[in-house]
């Protein structure tokens, strides 16, 4: 493993995402989907802060560290990935983890014990570039761990991970982003606001819609998509009036009492 690449990388995907996070909300400014959506909005610093800066990205670089120091100390590195393109590796991984991706997040949905750990996700009102730093702690180490690990057990080269995480980054920023965004066909196959935001919205008929992250193909294939053409949701958000506004109860309200 090439060291000074494994960093290059690193400071290079940090830069995209900062630069990629100025674009989207300059865009946001610009081409608003809903007008008037403030910038400041409930909750922004809780998620930019503790969500964002102190979970994410932290927990993303400590990630990148640990699979640096694996990789150095592995003594295989099976051919059938290593001989592969660095550009393919990221895409295999893309693929197959974004595929995963769908139905562990259709589960959530689906599941009252995993919608614990996802609601959080769903509780702010307002959608917007920072909206998908909302997650909880439980939720990203089992989605991390599934996504790094197979880089990892099956010799991947160890920057497939920085690019993947940078790339994870800037599309989720994407998706939420509050963008009034028109793609035609091209909605068909990759993900954007146009569809993710409807999976944020209170409206009931977009209820357990667009679970797909980057590839909205799984939606349309397996039936989920919701795309309706001439409206736009009337709320985001969750029912929940109870939903604490804080980081930590917001860990701890996952673990509450079900009703009886």
């Amino acid at each position: 493993m090439n060291s000074k690449l494994f960093t290059d990388i690193r400071f290079i995907s940090f830069l995209a995402i900062v630069v990629g996070a100025i674009v989207i909300i300059v865009l946001e400014r610009i081409f608003p989907y809903t007008k008037g959506q403030r910038f400041f909005r409930e909750g922004f610093f809780n998620d930019f802060i503790l969500y964002a800066l102190l979970q994410s990205y932290a927990l993303g670089l400590s990630i990148s560290f640990l699979i640096e120091y694996f990789d150095s100390i592995l003594a295989f590195h099976p051919s059938f990935l290593r001989s592969i393109p660095l550009s393919g590796q990221v895409l295999i991984f893309l693929i197959t983890h974004d595929f995963y991706i769908y139905w562990f997040h259709r589960f959530q949905h689906s599941s009252k014990y995993f919608w614990r750990i996802h609601e959080a996700h769903h509780s702010t009102h307002d959608v917007d570039w920072l909206s998908g730093s909302r997650s909880h702690t439980l939720e990203i180490l089992i989605n991390q761990t599934i996504e790094f690990a197979p880089i990892i057990l099956l010799g991947g080269s160890p920057e497939v991970a920085i690019i993947k995480g940078s790339i994870d980054a800037l599309w989720g920023m994407y998706i939420h982003s509050n963008i009034n965004v028109h793609s035609g066909l091209l909605q068909r196959v990759i993900n954007g606001p146009e569809m993710h935001r409807w999976h944020h919205a209170g409206d009931i008929e977009a209820h357990n819609k667009n679970f797909a992250t980057k590839f909205a193909l799984w939606d349309w294939f397996f039936g989920t998509a919701y795309l309706p053409e001439e409206t736009k949701p009337t709320s985001y958000g969750l029912d929940d009036n109870y939903f604490p506004k804080n980081y930590l109860k917001q860990h701890f309200y996952a673990f509450r009492k079900f009703d009886s």
